[in-house]
């Protein structure tokens, strides 16, 4: 694994969790279209445009026993073969040929993913308890057309 992967799914909800899965989105500054958040004060908004996962992470917590996949916590797009410890603040990729983020923070879990996880142990991918296996949030830099199955590249920012 490295800096460059694949959007393996794109998940989109009318407000809440699980997301489902869409074979393409158009991806705005303020996020995945036909998606919506149930609370917009704790998500979305532009430096929340985006929520991205890694499939290697959701594979390794459904080997734990979780019933996780993509899109059950919440995340827009989930992504295969990258390094996941190069998912950090500042660092900006590109998703497809027309989308450029940068990521803002890692997300804070809470209870309406519970469903996702063994005794509904939601912090099992909390950013402080178990570093490197958060969700993360962007903001969209360039806004366009992204597909499952699209390339995702390292673009710059922090530590590149």
């Amino acid at each position: 694994m490295g800096a460059e992967g694949r959007v393996v799914s794109l998940n989109v909800s009318n407000g809440g969790v699980p997301k489902l899965p869409v074979a393409e989105a158009r991806v705005t500054r303020l996020g995945m279209e036909g998606d919506r958040q149930a609370n917009p004060d704790v998500h979305g908004g532009p430096e929340r445009a985006l929520c991205l996962f890694s499939a290697e992470i959701l594979a390794r917590l459904q080997a734990e026993g979780h019933p996780i996949g993509p899109g059950t916590t919440g995340e827009n797009v989930t992504i295969a073969g990258i390094d996941w410890g190069r998912m950090v603040p500042g660092s900006r990729w590109r998703l497809g040929d027309e989308v450029e983020i940068e990521i803002t923070r890692p997300t804070t879990p809470c209870k309406t993913i519970r469903g996702s996880f063994r005794d509904g142990e939601f912090n099992r991918i909390h950013h402080a308890l178990h570093p490197g296996e958060s969700r993360v949030y962007a903001r969209v830099l360039r806004e366009g057309l992204l597909r499952a199955g699209d390339r995702v590249a390292e673009a710059g920012g922090v530590g590149s």
